[in-house]
């Protein structure tokens, strides 16, 4: 759009606010049994039979596979039943007949009006409908609620079954297109409940009434204007929050990185991902004796037996240079090669960027490796493509991905002195001043089994199989949101940072062996690429499941909050008209991101010193707590009082006092803990970035 259109149209009385636009990008068999559902989480509420029930939760996504078991309504001896508060639509188009939605997928409708509009929809490799030929939605949607007991087999191996978090929850699905804003945004009006007014008082969201809300999708850049928090994603989902509606959004996948959210809003329960105990290797034995490990669900080679290796640029035919094709050793054309050279031996194919990109499959590779009769492919890695997540791609030849730089030199120096010749050489308003601790939690998202649309065609690992192992902060933020709705379904009258606050406050610090989370790093060493995680790494820590329906206390935070909160940066009070239509004069304005009633404490900038207060409430039986508290480097902390009791349904004002002492630009960490004496424990993570001394 033309800015100087953008500003006239912006003047014009019948306009409520002119944004710039960005597109959106999309950010399991084993996790319940890892977060320790069966025994724990899901005893108080009757078991998988039951988990969720009763619960609606809403997808923004890519779409969703309506034929897949994992969404049926005919999988269980105990009927769903029809949500009393829904009143949704079920849109029939020819790719989504009538008959597409049940008693489970309740709803479900699609936005394509302008990316059509815009050229940018092709009809001849998209849906313009709810069905998911992306296969990212489908994914999600089983992660959090799909069928109990579905049967995991791809490429004819079986890998246990499937189960979302709250099975038993009802999906409500709407698809929107990842390069398109403004589908997007009319996506978002009507997820929200009757006579919720959002950007402008002429527009309302549709009837329908959903608990939670999971979005596996941010933005491409961090918003701009005066704070990443206005834009058109985050503030309808503000209205969300006033409607009762629990917020979940993936973090994103752009870290390790420092600074790579997209945005702070403390009203959105964002989610990083881990990985967790599931983990499928193999590994490739060379004759000096080194072992190589790697992924990759494939075959082995034959016990016992040695394998000559010949890397793809030493198996070229006489027609084939690498002066005329630079990807040849990418093995993606038979064609290329010699046959007699290769015919039983571990063909080498480097794995390059082009795969990330999608530019280059495993699948080709594989099939060329089988034209040429191989015993097997190695996939060294390029340089170009350490720090990425690959996750184990199901082979039907033996075969196996070095997923490290540093063995795939290992590998091609042991390669290079076995031949004569050389061989391959492998090659906002700023969020540090939001005072808002991001990512809130962490959760499963590394090599996630879950539910897949069977028509994908640009995913050659998995074409036409019903699920596929993917990775990322999408797969996580569908856990928690999972999670969510077994929360919802125990305390009915929960508010949304209630929900927040019981995920936070009861997360694990540790990892399943008791050692402490440690977080991925970018440093060149892969010595150092590990350490011990901070909570800008993971938040509160890993989510407890079981814990978190038996929080003791919780922290509370409203619609007034927050609003509070946009009011209190610096020059938004017409940044909040245009969004919200209320004017900032009936809002305190002095509430700044550190004094948000949140189940963690973030400092940006400790000038000298500063008092902030949290107030907690009983949702359990009596209880006696003592406070105790670690200080982050360079700060002194004190908090009172250092012991109450509090009855159910009372409150607890804490006072905590920090003062610098020392200068330092810095991030440094604390803990506070309440501890209560019939065994609740709550964890409140303190943060301090700049410290200021006199």
């Amino acid at each position: 759009m033309d800015f100087s259109v953008a500003e006239k149209l912006s003047k014009r009385r019948e306009v409520s606010n002119v944004v710039l636009d960005f597109s959106v990008r999309t950010a399991t068999t084993h996790s319940p049994q890892f977060l320790g559902l069966q025994q724990g989480a899901l005893v108080s509420i009757g078991g998988f039979e039951t988990a969720g029930e009763g619960i609606t939760i809403a997808f923004v996504d890519t779409g969703i596979d309506p034929t897949h078991p994992s969404f049926a309504d005919d999988k269980s001896e105990h009927p769903f039943k029809f949500p009393a508060h829904f009143s949704g639509t079920c849109e029939v188009t020819p790719d989504f007949p009538s008959g597409s939605c049940n008693r489970k997928l309740v709803g479900a409708r699609h936005f394509a009006a302008s990316a059509i509009t815009r050229g940018m929809f092709d009809s001849n490799e998209d849906y313009a409908s709810p069905f998911d030929g992306d296969g990212h939605g489908t994914n999600t949607a089983s992660i959090a609620a799909g069928n109990h007991g579905i049967p995991v087999v791809v490429a004819g191996y079986h890998f246990g079954n499937a189960s979302g978090m709250a099975p038993r929850s009802q999906l409500l699905f709407t698809r929107h297109y990842t390069w398109d804003l403004e589908d997007l945004l009319q996506m978002l009006l009507q997820l929200l409940i009757r006579a919720c007014t959002v950007l402008n008082q002429r527009v309302t969201a549709a009837q329908d009434r959903v608990d939670i809300i999971c979005l596996s999708i941010t933005p491409n850049m961090r918003p701009p204007g005066i704070a990443t928090c206005f834009n058109p994603i985050d503030m309808p989902l503000l209205s969300a929050i006033k409607s009762g509606i629990f917020v979940v959004q993936a973090y994103g996948n752009t870290g390790p990185s420092s600074m790579s959210m997209s945005s702070f809003s403390p009203w959105i329960f964002t989610i990083g991902a881990t990985s967790h105990d599931r983990l499928y290797t193999n590994s490739l034995s060379l004759g000096n004796n080194v072992t190589i490990l790697g992924v990759g669900l494939a075959p082995s080679t034959s016990e016992n037996t040695m394998y000559k290796l010949i890397h793809a640029h030493h198996a070229l035919n006489d027609d084939t240079t690498i002066a005329d094709d630079m990807y040849v050793g990418e093995c993606q054309d038979a064609s290329k090669f010699n046959k007699d050279l290769v015919q039983g031996n571990l063909l080498m194919c480097s794995y390059t960027m082009r795969f990330v990109l999608g530019l280059s499959s495993i699948n080709k590779a594989l099939e060329t490796a089988m034209n040429l009769s191989a015993a097997g492919v190695v996939f060294p890695m390029n340089p170009s493509v350490n720090g990425f997540e690959l996750n184990p791609i199901p082979m039907k030849i033996p075969g196996i991905i070095i997923p490290l730089a540093t063995d795939s030199k290992i590998l091609l120096e042991y390669y290079n002195s076995l031949i004569e010749k050389d061989g391959p050489d492998p090659e906002d308003s700023l969020p540090h001043e939001a005072d808002i601790l991001k990512p809130i939690l962490v959760a499963p998202g590394s090599l996630i089994w879950a539910a897949w649309s069977s028509v994908v065609t640009d995913s050659d690992e998995f074409l036409g199989e019903n699920f596929a192992m993917m990775s990322g902060t999408s797969m996580a933020a569908p856990h928690v949101a999972g999670l969510a709705a077994l929360i919802k379904q125990k305390f009915p009258n929960f508010s949304p940072a209630a929900i927040g606050s019981s995920l936070s406050t009861m997360a694990s610090l540790d990892d399943n062996s008791g050692k402490p989370i440690m977080a991925q790093r970018t440093y060149p060493s892969p010595d150092l690429n590990k350490s011990p995680a901070t909570p800008f790494d993971m938040g509160s820590g890993f989510v407890n499941a079981t814990a978190a329906l038996n929080p003791g206390l919780f922290f509370d935070s409203s619609y007034d909050d927050y609003m509070s909160f946009l009011c209190g940066i610096n020059g938004s009070a017409s940044a909040v008209v245009d969004y919200t239509g209320q004017n900032c004069w009936i809002h305190n304005s002095t509430v700044y991101g550190s004094d948000l009633n949140l189940p963690s404490i973030t400092i940006a900038r400790l000038d000298q010193s500063r008092v902030v207060q949290r107030t907690v409430q009983n949702i359990a039986g009596n209880e006696t707590y003592s406070v105790g508290w670690s200080s982050p480097y360079g700060v002194s902390v004190k908090v009172s009082p250092t012991r109450f009791s509090i009855a159910n349904g009372e409150r607890q004002v804490l006072s905590v006092i920090f003062n610098a002492t020392g200068n330092s630009s810095t991030a440094s960490y604390g803990r506070i803990g309440l501890f209560g004496n019939q065994g609740h424990i709550v964890n409140i993570p303190v943060s301090v970035i700049v410290k200021i001394s006199l």
